[in-house]
């Protein structure tokens, strides 16, 4: 695997924060997150070994960040499979594999290198229009790929697009000022 592999899932989405859209057998979710390592740190804090391994892989004064994020979900077993976190500092995505018995076992995070690929956000739905079925299958979510409509999914990231735009906008606005 590339990147950096965990053994604990990504911190799930604030559903207060986030807007879902159902396409079928997936359902995007968008939301503004601002990470740090007070929030994170609670959401760990029920499960030992997992707040270990978050301590442990931790930068000196823990993780913080923020941007949007698009989550890639089965609509059926709600599993996030794919996440593109289009952070300000740090911009990275998941591929989120299950164990056979459906338990969340790697969170596998690449780091996106903005030198050479420019602003993530682009990026990330040029991947959710042409390349969705490679990342689904590399998060052992291939079993929906035959499943997507992709006039469906197509008509979904058109407004995934404008909804993360408009976001990362009205965050970009509020920096200035």
């Amino acid at each position: 695997m590339i990147g950096k592999v965990y053994n604990i899932p990504p911190q799930p989405p604030a559903p207060e924060n986030t807007r879902y859209l159902p396409a079928g057998a997936l359902t995007f979710g968008i939301e503004y997150r601002d990470v740090d390592p007070e929030s994170l740190t609670a959401t760990y804090a029920k499960d030992p070994a997992q707040l270990a391994e978050l301590e442990e892989k931790s930068p000196e004064g823990g993780f913080s960040d923020e941007g949007v994020s698009i989550h890639v979900c089965g609509t059926d077993d709600g599993h996030e499979y794919v996440r593109f976190d289009v952070f300000d500092d740090e911009p990275h995505y998941h591929y989120i594999h299950r164990t056979p018995n459906g338990a969340e076992a790697v969170n596998n995070v690449i780091d996106f290198d903005t030198s050479a690929h420019g602003e993530m956000l682009p990026w990330a739905i040029e991947c959710l229009r042409a390349r969705l079925p490679a990342m689904l299958t590399e998060a052992e979510g291939g079993h929906l790929v035959p499943q997507l409509d992709s006039e469906l999914v197509g008509r979904v990231v058109d407004e995934v697009q404008r909804i993360a735009e408009q976001a990362q906008q009205a965050r970009r606005a509020v920096t200035k000022s």
